[in-house]
């Protein structure tokens, strides 16, 4: 029994072996090794890997396939450092070649040649030649009988390309954006309509869209996006049934949004943001999408009560129109993304279920007029990454509950009416990368626990009633970079500032006194300081002129006094409302005053040094006079 298996085990790996011969000793024809050599001999070997005296064959070289029969049938030059295009027409002799991928090079243009001669190749199913530096107009493509796959995105390709490919009768998938195309949208894209992605985006498109393009009816992907667009969208689109993707973003299109877009079952990605469409959103629209982005538009009319419910539903974005009413109640369990922010949408935030929103991360209502309070229940929302509610007419205070986020890095809740002290429980949002509750009603000090938030890196608190001192523990924060505090009621001693303050800190209009606090000079990467409007006295520390990020330096409507220091030219200082400042360039007034007072003419010295040389002779002259006297009264003797 055991002989027998052993037997049939050798007989198996016999086999094995014997299929795998061809692919493991056998190599392409002389001609493609002769092919493959001279190319290898047009790049540069090292860069490439390519070396025939290493390894003779080309069936084992980086980027090159062959098939079971050691033809080669692919090429992937991608990121080789290509700069000439000589070799193009030397690939067009390799007549198995069904893929040449010829991407993220330094070519800059392709040689008439290769149209030539490969377009003969009756098997070439795919050519990229995206990411290069490829300039002028796009030569017509004679040929390719069996290309499906066309890639020239992100070079430097211009004209019209409206009749280049219409005999490309197999083309599946066109990919030209980023170019400098113009002209009108093609409506001949192959005569046998067999095209499935059409990708124009990034060009300078112009006109309409054509009504034709319903007539590729296998289309699943449409990008137009960034062109210059104009007109509506056509009606004919709702029958392209296996459309997957329609992306018209950043136009000039105009119009009304089509319903009979919610009849194409197969569509889950609808973005036609930054144009002009007006009129109010269809319902149904979402009812089978998974993604919809309709911002920067012109939209009118309330929020379709079927919109946000849509079980597929995954993004909406509707941000920036001009909706009005009040924000659905039911929402799409599924739901990651949800911006309706820049809206006049009023009425109360819905209190849902946010707890079953366990995949909702972006919530952004900011920038509309809605009112009452901010609902406790947001706290169950444990993935939310980020919550903008910001400028809206919200009141009531803080909800702790939101100190349950343990996933948020964002929250924004500045510009509403929102009063009562900032609950301790914010300082368990661990993850918090930025801060804004600026310009409410806010009351009570700073808490100290904020010293927990190690990832905070930008916080605001600008505009409120905080009073109390800065918590020393504050100077812990290691990863604060922006901190303002400015309009609140803040006093006290100011003892430790985190020291990687970097794009500004904010102390104006508050209660802060006496001298400047030496702990600003630890803060040496600050570009903004500004303590204006306080009631520090004395002189202007030196240590600011040491500070070489400080770009701004604002000390207006204080008491200080003194001479002021020399700051570098690029510093803006604003020293307005310190009466008792004087600049240290030019003499003090009093000073000078009192000596001009104290100064005596020349004219005075002059007539007193006159009047005091004419006393000295007068003097010298009376008693010569006395002395001679002696001595004559002394000789008559």
């Amino acid at each position: 029994m055991i002989l027998r298996l052993q037997g049939c085990f050798s007989s198996f790996l016999l086999s094995f072996l014997f299929l795998l011969y061809p692919l493991a000793f056998s190599q392409p024809s002389a001609y493609q090794i002769a092919t493959m050599t001279k190319l290898s001999q047009l790049f540069n070997s090292s860069a490439v890997g390519w070396d025939v005296t290493k390894q003779s064959n080309p069936c084992s070289w980086k980027g090159v396939t062959c098939s079971a029969g050691s033809l080669i049938t692919e090429l992937s030059l991608s990121g080789f450092g290509l700069s000439s295009s000589e070799f193009l027409s030397v690939v067009c002799n390799i007549s198995s070649l069904q893929s040449l991928d010829a991407s993220e090079n330094q070519l800059s243009s392709i040689p008439s040649e290769f149209f030539t001669y490969c377009g003969k190749i009756g098997g070439l199913k795919l050519l990229n030649f995206s990411r290069n530096g490829l300039k002028g107009p796009l030569v017509s493509f004679i040929g390719f009988v069996e290309l499906e796959f066309l890639d020239l995105s992100y070079n430097f390709l211009g004209g019209n390309i409206s009749l280049l490919l219409d005999e490309l009768v197999s083309l599946k998938s066109l990919n030209v954006s980023g170019n400098l195309f113009g002209g009108s949208i093609p409506s001949n894209l192959g005569k046998s309509k067999a095209l499935e992605q059409l990708v124009l985006s990034v060009n300078s498109f112009t006109g309409e869209i054509p009504e034709e393009i319903a007539d590729y009816g296998n289309l699943t992907l449409i990008d137009l996006s960034v062109n210059h667009l104009s007109g509506s969208i056509p009606s004919r689109i709702g029958e392209l049934a296996k459309l997957k993707v329609l992306i018209l973003s950043q136009n000039n299109l105009n119009g009304g949004i089509p319903t009979n877009l919610s009849s194409i079952s197969t569509l889950s990605r609808f973005a036609a943001k930054q144009n002009n469409f007006s009129g109010p959103i269809p319902s149904d629209l979402t009812k089978h999408l998974k993604n919809l982005d309709l911002s920067y538009n012109k939209l009118t009319g309330s929020i379709p009560e079927d919109l946000l419910s849509s079980a597929n539903l995954q993004t909406l974005d509707l941000s920036y129109n001009s909706l009005e009413g009040s924000i659905p109640d039911k929402i799409s369990p599924r739901m990651v993304r949800l911006r309706l922010g820049s809206n006049a949408l009023n009425g109360s935030i819905p209190s849902l279920n946010f707890a079953a929103l366990e995949n909702l991360t972006y919530l952004e209502l900011d920038s509309n007029r809605l009112t009452g309070t901010i609902p406790p229940q947001l706290g169950d929302c444990q993935n939310l990454a980020l919550l903008n509610l910001a400028q809206n007419k919200l009141n009531g205070s803080l909800p702790a509950q939101l100190g349950n986020l343990s996933g948020l890095q964002v929250m924004k809740l500045q510009l509403n009416d929102l009063g009562g002290e900032i609950p301790v429980e914010f300082s368990q949002l661990k993850t918090l990368s930025q801060l804004n509750i600026s310009w409410n009603s806010l009351t009570g000090s700073i808490p100290s626990s904020f010293s927990n938030l190690q990832q905070l890196r930008n916080l605001n608190l600008q505009g409120n009633h905080l009073s109390g001192s800065i918590p020393d523990s504050i100077g812990n924060m290691n990863s604060l970079i922006e901190l303002q505090l400015g309009e609140n009621q803040l006093s006290g001693p100011i003892l430790k500032l985190p020291e990687k303050l970097q794009i500004g800190l904010n102390l104006s209009s508050n209660l802060f006194e006496g001298p400047i606090p030496d702990s600003l000079s630890s803060l040496t990467v600050l570009e903004v300081l500004d303590l204006s409007h306080n009631n520090f006295s004395g002189e202007i520390p030196e240590f600011f002129t040491q500070m070489q990020s400080l770009v701004q330096l604002i000390l207006s409507y204080n008491q200080l006094s003194g001479i002021v220091p020399k700051f570098s030219f690029h510093v803006s200082v604003n020293l307005s409302g310190n009466l008792s400042l004087r600049n240290g360039t030019e003499p003090n007034a009093s000073l000078e005053k009192e000596r001009r007072q104290s100064r005596i003419p020349v004219a005075v010295v002059i007539l007193m040094a006159v009047a005091a040389g004419v006393y000295a002779a007068g003097l010298i002259t009376v008693m010569c006079s006395f002395f001679l006297r002696i001595i004559r009264s002394i000789r008559k003797e």
